[in-house]
């Protein structure tokens, strides 16, 4: 699955087009590395996304297509 719909899916951000622009701006990291949009993300990927000077770090544990909102925080582990 595309990072960009994956960071929406499990809503670590609200909308894909947010997603897409941190993405494009560098402030999205797969595995250590400045990953773009269209990067493919899998189980175990570690994912990590800066906010100004705060910063996330996640473990991705589950790619699905669509998932309910209560459902969203198992696909991935705060690290």
């Amino acid at each position: 699955m595309r990072l960009d719909k994956y960071l929406k899916i499990s809503r670590l951000i609200k909308r894909r087009t947010v997603a897409n622009e941190a993405c494009d701006a560098g402030r999205v990291l797969v595995n250590d590395k400045v990953a773009k949009a269209s990067v493919n993300v899998k189980e175990g990927d570690i994912i990590e996304i800066q906010f100004g000077s705060k910063s996330v770090k996640v473990e991705v544990l589950d790619v699905q297509e669509t998932v309910r909102k209560e459902e969203a925080k198992e696909l991935y582990r705060y690290l």
